[in-house]
């Protein structure tokens, strides 16, 4: 598409690219939409009628699957470039905390496109959601909103072998490079005699970061990259380490390559195309 716009000539080149771009936002949206709400709707009987030890298996693995098809789409249509292949090396590896940076609402998304046996800690509004709540029971996710409940039910989870998915920020990412770390990995990490794998997401726009309307327009394509950081183990000071691993996130991330502070200028923008 962008070898048969350059052609053309200035103007209209922008429109139809202006125009392409609101095509692969909902394509992009319509297609989640519909992954979730069909294996939503599959799940409801499935949560009730097998058994947990076949049921989270199961459910895991069609989350990972359904994802990884999303992300192959949004290849395809040339909305998004992502680099992902760092965490395939954690697949086969033992129980971890997957600890990465939080900037935009397609974070866990990625990491669980490519780790199945992942048990994840969700907002407890997204577990109740109509689109992904039934499919998260069915793979065994975690609620945030009763803390003691959530660490006990983590824990089992890497006991098991899980890998577990932790954003040790909490929330996406508001305060460049990274927000405040809760204490909440290093506590799990101590208890469950775990590492923590740290994980640098890098993008090239704000697109469904903080703040960032679901309808709005991104200037595409968008570039995810991921890499792998320091693995951590387990301390047994949880608020000095926590302060350890704000501080290693912020070192690593302030220069990384693609990596942009919320108000930068090309995070910020309101949908204007690139040059092309």
């Amino acid at each position: 598409m962008n070898t048969q716009l350059a052609s053309l000539p200035s103007l209209p080149r922008r429109w139809l690219h202006r125009l392409y771009e609101y095509f692969a936002l909902w394509f992009g949206l319509v297609l989640l939409g519909a992954i979730s709400l069909t294996w939503s709707a599959l799940s409801v009987p499935l949560y009730y009628v097998l058994p947990r030890r076949w049921a989270v298996p199961l459910g895991r693995w069609t989350v990972t699957t359904g994802f990884r098809i999303y992300l192959g789409a949004l290849s395809l249509i040339g909305a998004c470039r992502f680099d992902l292949s760092a965490l395939d090396s954690l697949r086969g590896e033992g129980p971890l905390i997957i600890a990465p940076n939080h900037p935009c609402l397609l974070d866990a998304v990625m990491v669980i496109s490519r780790l199945p046996n992942m048990a994840c800690i969700m907002k407890a509004d997204i577990v109740d959601n109509v689109f992904l709540g039934a499919g998260a029971r069915l793979a065994g996710y975690i609620r945030n909103d009763a803390q003691l409940s959530m660490i006990k039910q983590a824990i089992a989870e890497l006991k098991s072998g899980s890998h577990l998915l932790l954003f040790p920020e909490g929330t996406r990412t508001t305060r460049w490079p990274v927000n405040a770390c809760k204490g909440t990995a290093a506590l799990i990490a101590s208890r469950a005699r775990v590492p923590i794998q740290t994980v640098f997401i890098e993008t090239d726009s704000g697109y469904l970061g903080k703040g960032w309307p679901l309808f709005r327009r991104p200037t595409m394509p968008i570039t995810y990259r991921i890499r792998l950081g320091r693995r951590f183990d387990p301390q047994e000071k949880a608020g000095t380490f926590t302060g350890e691993l704000e501080r290693y996130f912020i070192e690593a991330l302030r220069d990384a390559p693609r990596f942009l502070p919320p108000d930068a200028p090309q995070a910020a923008e309101s949908g204007a195309a690139r040059p092309i």
